[in-house]
């Protein structure tokens, strides 16, 4: 009897790597169009993602399709709320205003390769019969400036009818993370605990204009778990971790122009004690709340900027080192 040694070899998705030798990034047109990893040369990769991404490279996009966790950087569109008010293929999620999962066919669905050089790639998403959109995603090595990227995200609808949406940029990081955000007063900052007999409270701080996410273990809990929605002063966010900061900016906009549900920038951040490399911190942008006419579009751009830092891992190191680079202009925090 003849036996097989055959291995079984596990598929992956594609992957389309950008780099200009300062920083690196990947791109999969598959599972949504997002990015799977970015960072300095040589360096770690800054993002989160989950080992869905080699296991489950293949999902089948249908309006009962639920959420899959391939993380790394994705877009969605907003208010949360509404996600599933504005269809007629899954009545059940239409009935009960569903706030998971996000629409199957922007994110799990496969993306068509519109354009790929040198300096940068474009995907286009499939018509959404959810959410009533398409998406065209372009990411780009910055000339001139090695050390950034810029993501730029044009959303149209595709119905004959008007739509109403945001284009909410969501980065994946671990929760050890050290996120800061430009804030003019605590008044505006609102913090959404998710507790109970597992999680606490989210822990913070402001200090000298500067909202702090604490990230440490819980002590009253086993973790903590809840989301940030923040009106910020200016239009940045930035975070450390392995010694890598990534700035991410934005144009910042009026508290008027942001669904009032939501914040420009919102925080998500869910560990417990003892799994750390489980814990999740989700960066969020939201653009401007706008109504599309049939066929309108309506585009929005962040740029990543990737620098190398030596110092302590600490607030006040981290919050110097961001205020020489304003003072010396290396990067502008305006």
């Amino acid at each position: 009897m003849l036996v097989s040694t055959a291995l079984t070899v596990q598929a992956d998705v594609a992957r389309i790597p950008l780099t200009n030798g300062t920083v690196a990034m990947e791109i999969t047109p598959d599972i949504g169009g997002r990015v799977l990893s970015v960072g300095l040369q040589g360096q770690s990769n800054f993002l989160k993602v989950g080992a869905a991404v080699i296991d489950e490279p293949d999902p089948q996009v249908t309006p009962t399709a639920n959420n899959i966790g391939y993380l790394g950087h994705e877009v969605w569109v907003g208010p949360q709320s509404q996600w599933w008010v504005h269809q007629l293929l899954n009545d059940e999620r239409r009935t009960a205003k569903a706030v998971w999962p996000p629409d199957p066919f922007l994110i799990l669905a496969k993306n068509a390769v519109q354009e790929k050089n040198a300096q940068q790639v474009t995907l286009q998403s499939p018509n959404s019969p959810v959410s009533g959109v398409a998406m065209q995603k372009t990411f780009s090595l910055v000339e001139g400036k090695p050390n950034q990227i810029r993501l730029d995200v044009t959303a149209q609808n595709i119905r004959d009818t008007n739509i109403a949406w945001d284009i909410w940029f969501n980065s994946r990081v671990p929760h050890t993370t050290n996120v800061y955000v430009p804030v003019a007063s605590m008044s505006d900052v609102r913090v959404e605990n998710f507790t109970d007999a597992t999680y606490g409270s989210l822990e913070h701080n402001f200090s000298d204009g500067i909202f702090a996410l604490e990230n440490h273990p819980s002590q009253t809990h086993q973790g903590r778990k809840g989301k940030i929605f923040i009106q910020p002063a200016k239009g940045w966010m930035a975070a450390f971790r392995d010694q890598q900061l990534l700035i991410i900016q934005f144009a910042l906009q009026p508290k008027g122009a942001i669904h009032p549900e939501q914040g420009q920038i919102e925080l998500y951040q869910e560990f417990l004690n003892n799994e750390q490399e489980d814990g999740l911190l989700e960066l969020e942008v939201h653009a401007p709340y706008k109504t599309l006419k049939p066929r309108e579009t309506m585009s929005a751009t962040e740029t990543w900027t990737l620098l190398p830092y030596a110092g302590e891992n600490t607030a006040a190191a981290q919050k110097a080192f961001l205020r020489s680079l304003a003072n010396s202009k290396a990067v502008s925090l305006d």
